[in-house]
């Protein structure tokens, strides 16, 4: 199953609350963000996609496609990430989501969230907390999520809600864990 499932990780963001910076090219203990959250999600699926919206050279280099937001949806948040990461997969696809800030990740997040999303076609993990961007998506989620996007609208909860879904429940909170600021990366 490992095949049909395709890790993306999300750098397409603007670093706002890391005053500005690309957070997935930041260093946690000599390595780039990013570098951990592929190193998390290469094993769990067939291949890793890199969503990004700056510094496009420099995440090529990781040696994986890089995908943009879709035209008109720049820096429109996750969900922007998201739909180019389904556009990009073949129709009977799975998408496995993770921001680039969670180095983290549980190793076994692409199988608890596939028991979850099989019935629905959507799945989010939850542990003290719902975490929308460790997600499964499966690629018939394109054009919903699309009209979503295009009719304004940007919260992630809200649209994984209103899709039939399941939620993959987790008992350490830390494993998803974002590093939002400068500070949390030397701490």
């Amino acid at each position: 199953m490992t095949d049909a499932v395709f890790g993306l990780v999300l750098a397409g963001g603007r670093g706002t609350r890391m005053g500005g910076v690309d957070k997935g090219l930041q260093l946690l203990d000599g390595r780039r963000l990013v570098a951990h959250v592929i190193d998390r999600l290469a094993p769990q699926g067939g291949r890793v996609l890199i969503s990004a919206n700056r510094h496009l050279d420099d995440y090529a280099a990781f040696g994986h496609a890089v995908l943009t937001d879709p035209p008109g949806l720049e820096f429109a948040g996750p969900l922007a990430g998201m739909l180019a990461g389904l556009s990009a997969i073949p129709h009977d696809a799975w998408l496995l989501t993770a921001p680039c800030d969670c180095p983290h990740l549980p190793l076994d997040l692409a199988a608890r969230l596939l028991d979850a999303a099989l019935p629905h076609g959507l799945a989010f993990a939850q542990a003290s907390r719902e975490h929308p961007t460790h997600a499964l998506l499966h690629a018939r989620l394109r054009a919903p999520l699309a009209a979503y996007l295009h009719g304004g609208e940007r919260a992630v909860l809200r649209w994984m809600r209103s899709q039939p879904h399941g939620i993959a429940c987790f008992d350490e909170e830390a494993a998803f864990a974002n590093l939002n600021h400068l500070a949390d990366l030397h701490g």
